[in-house]
């Protein structure tokens, strides 16, 4: 019986096909190290610009604080309850830090027609929204809060209570324009750019805190940034 020469080329296929998978993996796995680092630290290169977004303090504040949120989400009203005046008293009133809003749709059409609402009035009176934005946050009901209760009336009749010099009929055009349309949808390629994933989500000179609703670690943290702004 003759011995048949074997082909080396099945062994050379399986060695290379090997060491592509293993390159492969190293890629991913350093892929993921990588983004597990980066979600660990909660950090940013850079903070979102708030251009054109309704921002309370002083200009030229030491510290930028950012809030994403949405006018559906419990969650964002009782931030707004419980942490925010806390957080202006002690810090924006004195000039420390400025704080930026940034519309979160979350929670769908109701999410998207009250930040329209929202940028609407900024538009027409700057001075005015953050009022306007305490009382829609107040409108949401504290129970059953996935009712629909955001309506192009009720928001109306939130702006006319808010800004008693409004111009409704104006306000009801720019809800429906693409102006304002395309506000909101600046605030959400925000959000996407950035990886938002709940609402409220607070960043501080683009380190977004694990509670938001620790307000030990949040005013820690201003500090902090003073500190290196000072330093």
């Amino acid at each position: 019986m003759t011995n048949k020469r074997k082909n080396p080329m099945p062994v050379i296929v399986v060695v290379t096909l090997v060491v592509i998978g293993l390159i492969t993996a190293l890629v991913v796995l350093n892929s993921q190290s990588k983004s597990a680092v980066e979600s660990d630290n909660n950090t940013t290169s850079e903070s979102p610009s708030i251009k054109n977004h309704p921002t309370i303090g002083e200009d030229d504040a030491p510290v930028q604080i950012i809030e994403f949120g949405d006018y559906k989400c419990p969650s964002c009203k009782a931030w707004n309850e419980r942490v925010y005046p806390q957080l202006k008293r002690e810090f924006i009133d004195t000039g420390k830090v400025n704080l930026t809003y940034i519309n979160t749709l979350f929670h769908g059409e109701e999410s998207e027609l009250a930040a329209k609402a929202g940028e609407a009035v900024y538009k027409r009176n700057p001075e005015a929204f953050w009022e306007f934005h305490k009382n829609l946050f107040e409108a949401q009901p504290s129970q059953n809060h996935d009712q629909k209760w955001v309506t192009e009336g009720k928001v109306l009749e939130i702006a006319k209570e808010s800004v008693p010099s409004i111009d409704l009929a104006q306000m009801k055009k720019d809800l429906h324009s693409g102006a304002i349309a395309q506000e909101v949808q600046n605030d959400m390629n925000l959000v996407n750019e950035y990886g938002i994933q709940q609402t409220p989500t607070i960043m501080i000179e683009g380190q977004i805190v694990e509670n938001p609703f620790d307000y030990e670690a949040i005013s820690n943290l201003i500090n902090q940034k003073l500190e290196n702004k000072n330093g």
